[in-house]
Parts: C-alpha cells; sequence; structure tokens
C-alpha cells in the first residue's frame, strides 16, 4: 500500500527594501500557501539564497546597497544559487529598463502596482505547482 507523502510548502525569497510592498508581498504569498522569506538587502539575498535555497526569488531593482540587477547577475553566476528562478518586481516600466533587467538574468518582470492574479500565475510558473485559492 502506498502512502501520500504531503509536498512541502514552496518558499520564496522576497528582496524588498519597502516595508508596505514586502509585507503586501508576504500576505500574497501565505494567501497562496507559500512560505516567505524576506530580507531588505541584495547582499544578504545573496547569502540567504545559498543557505536556504528557495524555490522562487521575487526581487526588488532598488535596493540599499547593491542594485537588484548586480543581485541578479551574482545570484545567475553562483554555482548554487543560479538555477533558482527570480522574477524582478519592479517599478521601472519603460520598454528598455525591462530589456535591461532581463538581460541581468531573471525569469520574468513583473511591474508595480501588480494584480494578485499576475503574481499567483508568475509563482505557478516558476515553482512548478498549483498556488492554493
Amino acid at each position: 500500500m502506498s502512502q501520500l507523502v504531503p509536498s512541502r510548502q514552496r518558499k520564496v525569497l522576497v528582496v524588498e527594501d519597502n516595508e508596505l510592498n514586502c509585507k503586501l508581498l508576504e500576505v500574497r504569498l501565505e494567501i497562496h500557501g507559500y512560505e516567505a522569506v524576506t530580507t531588505s538587502e541584495g547582499a544578504a539575498a545573496l547569502d540567504i539564497a545559498r543557505e536556504q535555497q528557495p524555490d522562487l526569488i521575487l526581487m526588488d531593482i532598488q535596493l540599499p546597497d547593491i542594485s537588484g540587477i548586480e543581485a541578479i547577475r551574482r545570484l545567475k553566476a553562483d554555482e548554487q544559487t543560479r538555477a533558482i528562478p527570480i522574477i524582478a518586481v519592479t517599478a521601472f516600466a519603460m520598454s528598455y529598463e525591462k530589456a535591461v533587467i532581463l538581460a541581468s538574468g531573471c525569469e520574468a518582470y513583473l511591474t508595480k502596482p501588480f494584480s494578485g492574479e499576475e503574481l499567483a500565475e508568475l509563482m505557478e510558473r516558476y515553482t512548478g505547482r498549483h498556488a492554493t485559492s
């Protein structure tokens, strides 16, 4: 008789320096059944990603220490973290800005403000699981 093994909760690293935006993302993640790990600094994100191996990273671009673009480049250059999908979450909306951000190595780009449905769809796509209601 085979036993069903419950799937582990997916972990998402949120890199966001705006406290309100960070809290909003945390709540959205929890509503959809994800565990949120947060930091407000790009350099700390590198260490956290190596240590915790999240299923997905949501990366703001304007951060107080290093830019999100630089953090993405470093994460994608690191053997331990390069396979973790990264979604840039930013207010930069111009097409040339989007091109630069995507060229840094992230898998997707989400412009603030965004809908909960947009976020859920991207999380599902890059974590390989269906979010809960």
